[in-house]
């Protein structure tokens, strides 16, 4: 075996092409990296949004919240069943809310985009004990005052901490507290009075959905069937988390194809890039060639070692890539979620599995890139080599 230190060395003699093509690969291995961690990121931010203790009950064919409708009465119903949990003084741990969306003017010249808007009880807080306000205050039943997530604050006109917008025309309200829960997909919505979101939207009389905490888990399947068997209702149970799940499976997938496909073409260009590379310093090193096969060394040490040098090669591009990933976690990106049809802040998350296979997918394309060049030196006669000028 040819010892791996005559590849270093080789490496290190040419800088300026190991570096050109380390940096090609590099820079695939940062956009792969980064589309899978903005994917896991959106995953993870609706996924935090929901709990396994929480049923959603909406609209029997609804998709989301969005198209969901239920008066009030079937509301009442819902939290009376006898599966749900009860507060202290008896009553029922739950919450029904009204969800809009409202056209909004990006701060700057970005131009609209939608925000969720979440008509929400005084109680909210209790119910959602994970959000916290971090700024100002909680807004006060019947008035015009709304909360707004960390996420979205400063992002559009009006919507930041003392500022005030218009909820509908000449329906102006203001923005007094701005709350945080744990990076979820609340973070960037508008939490309002439920009256005053009625109002503006047209949703009198009606809810959106009702979510209510269980007394156990194990309570969901006969709580679906206590609702669900009630043909008077017309509702449907989901599990509260399993619904942020399906609702990020869209924009992940999405997220993912694209940035796979992107990265596919980089990754071409980069493997591309190694070739030529490789095959410059099997033309520069015709005569070592022909050393290393006189002292001994077999056709298929030659092949390993010229293969070993393209993978050290784009390991190193690999190991740049994925430390430049890791800056992305810093980074906050917005997205219109399809599910919601509003705009949704996400961070860039990484995980140990997809920085390592980020990393070993620039060893693969070492081996890709590299394959032909190593059957050439091996192929290389050795008095042809020992020739050589």
């Amino acid at each position: 075996m040819v010892p791996i230190s005559y590849n270093v060395r080789s490496l290190a003699a040419r800088r300026t092409t190991t570096a050109a093509a380390a940096l090609g690969v590099g820079a695939v291995v940062f956009v792969f990296s980064s589309v899978l961690m903005l994917a896991n990121g959106v995953e993870r931010t609706l996924g935090r949004s929901g709990s396994d203790e929480v049923a959603l009950v909406m609209r029997d064919g609804a998709d989301a919240e969005l198209s969901s409708g239920i008066s009030e009465e079937d509301a009442a119903m819902v939290r009376a069943a006898p599966q749900v949990r009860q507060r202290s003084g008896g009553k029922a741990d739950a919450a029904s809310e009204v969800v809009a969306v409202l056209a909004m003017e990006k701060v700057g010249d970005a131009g609209f985009s939608n925000v969720q808007v979440r008509g929400v009880r005084d109680d909210v807080f209790s119910f959602r004990s994970t959000a916290r306000i971090v700024e100002g205050r909680a807004a006060r039943p019947g008035a015009d005052e709304v909360v707004i997530g960390r996420a979205i604050a400063g992002r559009f006109e009006g919507v930041s901490f003392g500022q005030s917008f218009e909820l509908r025309r000449n329906r102006p309200v203001k923005v007094v507290g701005v709350f945080e829960d744990g990076g979820s997909s609340y973070e960037s919505e508008v939490w309002a009075d439920i009256e005053t979101t009625r109002e503006a939207f047209g949703r009198q009389g009606l809810v959106s959905a009702v979510r209510v905490r269980l007394r156990s888990t194990s309570d969901f399947d006969a709580f679906r069937a206590n609702i669900e068997g009630n043909r008077q209702l017309d509702l449907q149970v989901l599990r509260e988390d399993e619904y942020y799940r399906d609702q990020s499976e869209g924009t992940a997938l999405f997220i993912k194809v694209m940035g796979i496909l992107i990265a596919s073409l980089f990754s071409l260009a980069a493997m591309i890039g190694a070739m030529i590379t490789m095959y410059s310093a099997v033309a520069s090193r015709i005569r070592e060639i022909g050393a290393l096969r006189a002292l001994g060394f077999s056709r298929f040490n030659i092949l390993l070692s010229f293969l070993l040098e393209a993978v050290l090669l784009t390991l190193l591009g690999g190991l740049m890539g994925v430390l430049a990933s890791l800056g992305m976690g810093l980074v906050e990106f917005s997205i219109v979620n399809f599910a919601s049809w509003s705009e949704i802040v996400f961070r860039f998350e990484p995980t140990p599995s997809i920085l390592m296979g980020s990393f070993f997918m620039a060893g693969a394309l070492g081996i890709l890139g590299g394959f032909l060049p190593a059957i050439r030196a091996a192929r290389t006669p050795i008095l042809e080599a020992l020739r050589a000028a």
